[in-house]
């Protein structure tokens, strides 16, 4: 998955992006909301992480264009503001989730799976295919009698194809989903781990196909 934080306390945006990269998520960083925008006319995200005090603006205006442009792309707030009418205020201009600070990372990272996983219309962390099972929560591919524990970026590249079973997707967008702007990675980075996670399917009726000059999808093998 790929995240956008907008965060000005450079201290905080550091072990947020570390922790969230640790996970295998690529995260992009802005200090400030022209940032931002200029992050979110070249790149998709799966979620955003706003601040709401920023040096050039406050986010709660940021994310009152996001929505007002049909843009779905779902935001978790990070306020320092705890009242009820505020965490209101924040749900009703369109956010999908906030976290007061300071907050446990461990939570920040449920919270994120849970926005996740409600953006995609799923009831728990868990999807299937075939005769496979990807457990995000828990890193693991399980098929037969067999649970393998996945890398951080192993997983998070299988979760693309499960999120879309028979789509072809491209090298470069899967590089867009692996990897930050700030990240020096080539095409051949996906091959790589392509070539993992076909080792990881023998055995199972899954199987990542090669679509020449397009790219790659999840299929039964």
């Amino acid at each position: 998955m790929r995240f956008l934080l907008i965060e000005d306390n450079l201290k905080l945006a550091q072990a947020v992006v570390e922790r969230l990269q640790l996970d295998g998520h690529a995260v992009d960083h802005a200090d400030t909301l022209d940032t931002a925008e200029a992050c979110i006319s070249v790149a998709d995200y799966d979620l955003i992480l706003l601040d709401i005090m920023l040096p050039d603006g406050d986010g709660r205006d940021f994310l009152v264009q996001q929505r007002r442009a049909k843009k779905r792309t779902p935001v978790i707030v990070i306020t320092a503001r705890s009242a009820v009418s505020d965490r209101v205020g924040l749900l009703d201009l369109g956010a999908d989730d906030y976290i007061t600070k300071p907050f446990d990372f461990s939570e920040l990272e449920a919270r994120c799976r849970a926005v996740l996983r409600r953006q995609g219309g799923e009831a728990n962390n868990a999807k299937t295919f075939s005769n496979t099972e990807l457990d995000s929560t828990a890193g693991e591919l399980r098929f037969g009698a067999q649970t393998l524990t996945l890398r951080n970026r192993e997983l998070r590249l299988l979760e693309v194809f499960y999120n879309a079973p028979g789509q072809v997707f491209s090298k470069s967008y899967l590089m867009d989903r692996l990897f930050s702007l700030s990240d020096e990675a080539s095409e051949n980075a996906i091959e790589v781990y392509v070539g993992r996670l076909r080792k990881r399917l023998e055995g199972s009726d899954a199987k990542i196909e090669t679509v020449r000059g397009l790219g790659y999808r999840l299929v039964v093998a």
